[in-house]
């Protein structure tokens, strides 16, 4: 049977990997390994001078193995692979997301982070990530038929599968673009907003507007238009 190793980059109790991991059931013998709480907009950091703890933890799939970590998501995948599945898991799927990773936004990613890592020491990954809204609809729908379509696809070395899911009603995706290219444009434009915390010191808080325009078969136009972005992405750092 098949391990899949699942992480993510919302934490354990989000419900994106809840959801993933009861999909995912279907498909071989699962094993989650993810943050204890937040860790958005990572990359693919490690941690390098301190010991990073797991600990085994109630999640809501039967059948399944989880534990959570307080290191990085790549961490968890680093972790998962050498130590924690026996024999190494056999796939590693990162997600679902609360927001999507697509364009430029990739590169902060730790989610896609997470799936690079399992690149790294070759395993197959597969990235999910759906808009930041409460409609799942679409992503519910879709989800194993993603899943059964990309679980045995080849990747070249440092790739891995990105798929993205937009939050519009069912009647209203498009369906699937597949082979779509990771965007150059901005998914968000950000600027920094001050506010003067005393005298020599100021404080910045980000603050992005999204953009709404694309070039046509990148995911960004994708999603944009409605439609589940399918591609490949490739970590050439």
């Amino acid at each position: 049977m098949r391990k899949i190793l699942i992480t993510n980059d919302d934490g354990i109790d989000s419900d994106g990997i809840v959801r993933l991991a009861k999909a995912a059931t279907e498909f071989g013998e699962v094993w989650v390994v993810a943050p204890d709480s937040q860790r958005s907009a990572m990359s693919h950091s490690v941690t390098l001078r301190h010991s990073i703890k797991a600990w085994e933890a109630d999640f809501p799939v039967p059948g399944g193995h989880a534990f959570a970590c307080d290191g990085t998501p790549a961490d968890c995948v680093r972790i998962g692979v050498l130590n924690i599945v026996p024999g190494k898991p056999d796939h590693v799927f990162s997600g679902i997301n609360y927001g999507y990773n697509v364009a430029t936004d990739l590169q902060y990613s730790a989610t896609a982070g997470a799936a690079f890592e399992a690149a790294f020491q070759r395993i197959h990954a597969i990235a999910f990530s759906e808009d930041a809204c409460e409609r799942h609809e679409v992503t519910d729908r879709y989800l194993k038929e993603i899943i059964a379509e990309l679980i045995d696809k080849p990747l070249a070395i440092n790739q891995i599968w990105n798929a993205n899911f937009p939050g519009c009603r069912v009647e209203e995706c498009k369906g699937i673009l597949r082979d779509r290219v990771v965007s150059t444009e901005e998914f968000y434009k950000d600027r920094y907003i001050e506010t003067r915390v005393s005298e020599g010191t100021i404080s910045y808080m980000v603050e992005g507007i999204r953009n709404y325009d694309a070039t046509g078969g990148t995911d960004l136009k994708a999603i944009l238009d409605n439609y589940i972005s399918v591609g490949i992405a490739t970590n050439i750092s």
